[in-house]
């Protein structure tokens, strides 16, 4: 399928040698501000080209085709391509008999009986490009709810941070990520990771990774139960980018070595100070942190369910102390998901890379005629996949929560009665 998505939807075309790759994104809300600097800042950050990633020259330019007039997002499908300009097909043409090793060219023309062997075509990574732009306009939209996605290199081969699950949260740093050049979540080991990437490539070999995604800010109740759960949609997405090999919500496999008493996530209440004015305290149902649907009593009860707003889950107004009491999960164990459901605290993804297969090493192999030979490969490759595939993870949990926020509109009663108050007060 080339297809993701089901309220909000992306669909990509084109293959690495391709003339251009694209894409439709298909359910964006109107009334987005489209800013063209930032898709462009996301997609420079994925590009091809530098010590550390493929050699192939792109711009990546993104051309808008339709869905955004005026800098602002129309309702209709936003169409928009991606020129390849780089392509040295011709490198190709040695192995375009063979099967490379831990490619997908045996399974491609097994399945479809034809194969663009150049630059492994649809099943290159080339196409991500695509992903990244469709999540660049779902960071947009989430934006506007306050919800952020990050990731970083987690680790390179077998050097890692080396700590439990929380001593690693707290030593993780996305703002030093944004500006390393590889991503690296830790200044300490960056030195690390850009040793043993570039001995790998002077050899001519490669190296895994794994990428850590958070998402913060994101509201409760997000993930359709039973089959469209959030960390379910997550894996899914996660696992759809070329090379992951695993994914990880929370502790993840660290959960399978632990005892409930020690797994479990435990709550207490805490206070939040709150800042309203005089009419917000006279009228609790005007408090902007009630805005989604809030209303309480005169002993501060909450009268309308619960409020999705992450920092009002199941809160209660204390009118005397102008605090709002609201639940806290003492641990993150769960990375942020419950029962497929959000729970207002941060998602938290770790996602595995296997080694680039495009290695400059003699490898063994079989051709199209059954006959076994050896494979000197050439081209342009990333000597660690992983660090390119961080960006393209952000992509893809940006994409995933816009769907889910979409999809949440219609949830309940509250929600459906919001939207179309609006449109009877607007006549």
């Amino acid at each position: 399928m080339n297809t993701f998505g089901t309220k909000v939807c992306l669909s990509t075309f084109g293959e690495s040698h391709g003339e251009a790759i694209g894409g439709v994104l298909d359910g964006f809300p109107a009334g987005v501000l489209i800013d063209l600097d930032f898709i462009r800042a996301e997609m420079a950050r994925r590009k091809p080209g530098g010590k550390f990633a493929t050699p192939r020259k792109e711009n990546d330019e993104i051309r808008i085709l339709s869905g955004v007039f005026d800098g602002v997002s129309t309702g209709a499908p936003i169409g928009f391509i991606i020129q390849n300009a780089n392509q040295h097909s011709k490198d190709y043409e040695s192995i375009k008999d063979l099967f490379r090793p831990s490619h997908a060219d045996f399974t491609y023309l097994a399945k479809f009986g034809v194969r663009d062997y150049r630059g492994g075509g649809r099943a290159s990574a080339r196409e991500t490009a695509v992903r990244v732009a469709g999540g660049a306009f779902c960071a947009l939209l989430l934006r506007e709810f306050g919800i952020d996605v990050k990731s970083g290199v987690f680790s390179v081969g077998k050097i890692n941070f080396g700590a439990d699950f929380y001593t690693m949260r707290k030593n993780l740093d996305f703002d030093f990520a944004l500006n390393s050049e590889i991503f690296a979540l830790n200044s300490t080991l960056q030195t690390k990771f850009l040793d043993e990437i570039s001995r790998v490539k002077s050899i001519g070999d490669s190296v895994g990774a794994s990428v850590i995604t958070i998402a913060s800010g994101v509201m409760t109740g997000l993930g359709e139960v039973l089959y469209a759960k959030a960390d379910a949609k997550i894996a899914e997405a996660i696992m759809g980018i070329n090379g992951v090999k695993a994914v990880e919500i929370g502790a993840g496999v660290r959960a399978s070595e632990k005892y409930g008493s020690e797994n479990n996530d435990l709550m207490s209440l805490v206070d939040e100070n709150l800042v309203l004015t005089n009419a917000e305290i006279s009228n609790p149902a005007r408090n902007p942190n009630a805005d989604l649907g809030d209303k309480f009593n005169e002993n501060g009860r909450n009268l309308g369910g619960f409020n999705t707003n992450s920092n009002a889950k199941f809160s209660k107004f204390d009118r005397a102390n102008m605090t709002k009491i609201r639940p806290n999960f003492k641990t993150n164990f769960a990375g942020g998901i419950l029962g497929g459901i959000t729970n207002g605290d941060e998602i938290i993804i770790t996602s595995h890379f296997k080694p680039t297969p495009s290695i400059f090493a003699p490898q063994m192999t079989i051709n199209r005629n059954n006959q076994e030979c050896e494979m000197n490969l050439r081209g342009r490759h990333d000597p660690c996949i992983g660090v390119r595939g961080s960006v393209v993870a952000t992509a893809m949990v940006r994409l995933v929560l816009a769907d889910l926020l979409c999809l949440n509109a219609s949830a309940n009663l509250q929600n459906l009665k919001r939207v179309y108050e609006n449109h009877k007060n607007s006549r």
